[in-house]
């Protein structure tokens, strides 16, 4: 793992007005993630965690503080920068696997690419590359509702690997999987990371996972804050 940044979270604020009382959902909130890091964070239900992710993700925007990613202040991007950065630099994959419907298991995976403008050839060798990785080259012309629970998150995590953005965030990924399949997911989260130096920030409730990430960051109260693994 690199000693250099690639997440830096400065004094974070996300408010949500409800009802015209403002909830403080991300509160001063200061974070800093080295290159090649995995990240898990843990928390009770509706402490904020996935609102984190996604602020971080660039899925929504702060009140107010600093977000580093791989150097840019995302806070200062607009729109149309933000979805460049965003296909760029980071990877998603949420509890259910979002993939569309009408298009197969290569078609998904190729997506990022496409949008990008890639070379479709050059974006289907990449595809093709990942979905091996994956252990899915049996599976490339599936459509998702021709896969089972565990192989849709495995083309989710394909799609969201393919072009090796350095950031990974995970919402819950093997929520919706028994225990051996989501072991096997978590399986590929490690492989992932040592192939490709990918930062990971995985939002889980899953104990076991929690425990496995080399960092467990526990949200509460708007912040966040390391855990010891004996207190897990």
């Amino acid at each position: 793992m690199s000693s250099e940044l690639l997440v830096d979270i400065e004094h974070l604020t996300k408010i949500y007005v409800h009802r015209d009382k403002e909830i403080n959902v991300l509160d001063d909130l200061s974070l800093k993630v080295a290159q090649g890091e995995m990240c898990t964070i843990v928390g009770a239900s509706g402490v904020g965690k996935s609102t984190f992710l996604n602020v971080v993700g660039t899925l929504d925007a702060p009140t107010s503080g600093k977000i580093h990613v791989n150097g840019e202040d995302i806070t200062k991007l607009n729109e149309f920068k933000l979805s460049r950065f965003r296909n760029k630099t980071i990877g998603f994959v949420f509890q259910f696997h979002y993939l569309l419907p009408e298009f197969t298991a290569l078609e998904n995976v190729m997506m990022p690419g496409m949008i990008q403008g890639m070379d479709r050839e050059l974006i289907k060798s990449k595809a093709l590359e990942m979905l091996d990785e994956v252990g899915l080259t049996h599976r490339l012309t599936h459509k998702p509702g021709e896969l089972s629970g565990g192989e849709q998150q495995r083309v989710a995590l394909a799609r969201a690997l393919v072009l090796h953005p350095p950031l990974l965030l995970a919402d819950e990924p093997t929520g919706n999987l028994d225990n051996k399949t989501a072991d096997g997911i978590h399986d590929l989260f490690f492989t992932m990371n040592e192939r490709y130096n990918t930062t990971m920030l995985m939002v889980t409730h899953n104990l076991e996972l929690a425990r496995r990430m080399p960092r467990t960051l526990e949200l509460s109260g708007g912040k966040v804050n390391d855990l010891l693994k004996s207190s897990i």
